[in-house]
């Protein structure tokens, strides 16, 4: 950031839009210190004087030299510039933030009333809080102040929201970490550098203001006076001496364009750009009666049954109606079990992990008869007893490695942060313990890499540090979406030997979210295949590619190349599109690409039931062979 700084004081603009801004705060300063006697000096014998070797701007109606008074009014203008800049600062960001820290509801309101008056030209609102809060310079600057603050507030507001959907926002959440921590040590640090360069832009724009409401009579009166006094004083000689309010516009002007010549100055040197009806769902569930229960007291008839989810479903509003994008999904995971599930894009996968470890977004709403981490009723309300479960036995490991991660704090402290706040350790104990964690998950040099920041990591070694945050608690469920897709093959197998590693030294249950086909079989115990937010086969790993009876199961193996895929011919994939949660048809959802379809499969929707023990399947045509020939003329292929 400082060499990108430096770069921009060496153009003409940087250099004259810093040099011009410290001028007005260095005259701010000094100017009352050496000419207020100057200033305030009454002369009833040279009153409304032009311009002269003694009065270079004249005088006024009691012979006071108009130019040291502008001098001095320096002072007071600035300050009460920057101090209507910094009430505009602070309700701007309690504004903005509020619906991150209320909820989405609250939120949806103030950000409805933030963009009402964002729609009213900012003097209006000035003028319209000047009369409530009277005239003088006090309520001057809470009137600025508040119209400055809508436009702040929308601001702080998207920026909240772009950040808020980080995974490392979602890490903290998972931790426990409650939701004003989160602002001020994730959000607020990522958002800094446009709240700055705007708040420096809006100083010039409080400055001008702050004259315009006092050339009013509503700002600042006598016998204090500012520039917009000065010129207030000087309109009504401007046809004696023009000068008289010539010399405070033309200060106004100065400093105006100062501070906001040096924040576009400073949004270049930081690369920041410059930012000047859904249906509700259906009444959720009567909430369950919540207990403070310690994870030791939990229990369940299976004790080595880490996760139970009967009946999963997650909703979400949408504009014809509720959408289902997880719809029925039943499934359990016992201790040092690995179950991967599998699906393309869209079928649930990552909503069905996001729903167990609490991350779906308010507007989602979560229903199941049975949600159960290590017997601990998840479908409960927030508690302390569940956010020390959930940051302590549940580790999360998400898709993109950068994303994952904080980039404004150090590895080492990202990672000790878990400790201090789920375990109760100093800084010196917790930190300790994230560098034997990053030593444990096959990081080189752990104290030195606890220094540094995630863009000095490579993809592998975040993807690694992830994990490691994951084991700063003692988790009985490591849930891994995606972990592999950013990175290369070599890297992929590290990850990989390093979960299963971890799985058999401690006995962990692994969740594996993956489109890989090949990597689920040969990691995991068992595969649950998902199609159209349900699962459709729950599977032994070992008869993935020869025992699966599902067709879509069977197609999805089909359609990974192997050693003996002819490369002449073009590379085969399943037909058609996936199914929109929004529009899923009646029957079996998968009927449309279905070679073995019938006239059952689209009025009927299959339950998933026992084939075998320990297999089942959700099809009406289950293990029936595929006629090859038609397979082939429905099949689409790409070169």
């Amino acid at each position: 950031m400082w060499r990108r700084w430096t770069s921009v004081l060496r153009t003409p603009l940087g250099v004259a839009a810093t040099a011009l801004t410290l001028a007005v705060l260095v005259l701010a300063v000094v100017a009352p210190m050496i000419w207020t006697d100057n200033a305030n000096a009454v002369d009833t014998g040279n009153i409304l004087a032009g311009p002269s070797g003694d009065h270079w701007a004249g005088t006024d109606n009691l012979g006071r030299d108009i130019l040291f008074r502008t001098l001095v009014a320096t002072r007071l203008s600035v300050e009460l510039a920057l101090a209507a800049t910094a009430i505009a600062v602070v309700a701007g960001l309690v504004l903005g933030t509020s619906g991150f820290l209320l909820g989405r509801r609250a939120g949806r309101l103030i950000s409805a009333g933030i963009n009402i008056a964002v729609a009213f030209p900012g003097i209006l609102l000035a003028l319209f809080f000047a009369v409530i809060f009277g005239v003088g310079a006090t309520g001057a600057v809470f009137a600025i102040g508040l119209a400055g603050a809508p436009a702040f507030g929308r601001l702080t507001h998207t920026l909240v929201a772009g950040i808020e959907s980080r995974d490392f926002v979602s890490a903290a959440r998972i931790a426990g970490v409650g939701r004003p921590r989160i602002l001020v040590r994730h959000i607020l640090p990522n958002i800094a550098e446009p709240l700055v360069v705007n708040a420096t832009i809006g100083a010039g724009g409080a400055l001008l203001s702050f004259a315009g409401l006092s050339f009013l009579g509503l700002g600042v009166q006598q016998p204090h006076y500012d520039w917009g006094r000065l010129l207030f004083d000087g309109i009504s000689s401007i046809y004696v001496n023009p000068a008289a309010a010539l010399a405070p516009g033309a200060a106004v002007l100065l400093a105006g364009l100062a501070f906001n010549l040096f924040g576009e100055s400073v949004a270049k040197g930081l690369g920041v750009g410059v930012v000047g009806g859904i249906p509700a769902l259906p009444p959720a569930p009567p909430a369950l009666a919540t207990e403070e229960v310690s994870v030791v007291e939990a229990h369940h008839e299976d004790t080595d049954l880490v996760l139970d989810v009967r009946d999963l479903e997650v909703t979400f509003p949408g504009r014809r109606g509720p959408i289902r994008p997880v719809r029925g999904v039943s499934f359990g995971v016992r201790r040092g079990e690995a179950v991967g599930v599998v699906g393309e894009s869209g079928s649930g996968k990552s909503l069905t992990a996001l729903a167990v470890s609490r991350l779906v977004s308010e507007t989602g709403r979560v229903d199941a008869s049975r949600l159960e981490l290590l017997g601990t009723d998840l479908r409960a309300s927030d508690s302390r007893a569940q956010r020390q479960l959930l940051g302590t036995s549940l580790a999360m490991v998400f898709q993109d490695p950068m994303t994952s991660f904080n980039p404004t704090r150090r590895m080492g402290s990202q990672l000790a942060e878990v400790a201090r706040h789920h375990q109760g350790m100093d800084r010196r104990s917790a930190l300790a313990r994230a560098v034997d964690r990053l030593r444990s998950v096959r990081i080189t040099e752990p104290e030195r890499r606890a220094r540094q920041y995630p863009h000095e990591f490579s993809g592998g070694m975040r993807q690694r540090a992830m994990i490691g945050m994951g084991l700063m608690g003692t988790p009985a469920l490591i849930i891994a979406d995606e972990p592999t897709t950013a990175l290369d093959v070599t890297v992929q197998q590290q990850v990989l030997d390093l979960l299963q590693a971890i799985r058999e030294a401690d006995g962990v249950a692994l969740v594996l979210i993956s489109h890989d086909v090949t990597v689920v079989g040969e990691v995991c115990d068992r595969v649950l295949v998902m199609y159209a937010g349900r699962i459709v086969e729950d599977l032994p790993a070992g008869a993935l590619a020869t025992d699966a009876l599902h067709p879509y199961t069977r197609a999805l193996v089909a359609a990974v190349p192997d050693m003996d895929t002819d490369l002449d011919q073009p590379l085969a994939v399943i037909p058609g599109r996936p199914v929109d949660p929004a529009d899923v048809p009646p029957g079996c959802a998968y009927a449309a690409r279905c070679p073995l379809a019938s006239a059952r499969c689209r009025t009927e929707d299959p339950a998933l039931v026992d084939a075998v023990p320990g297999h089942r399947v959700a099809c009406w045509h289950a293990g029936e062979p595929i006629d090859v020939e038609v397979a082939d003329r429905e099949q689409v292929r790409v070169p």
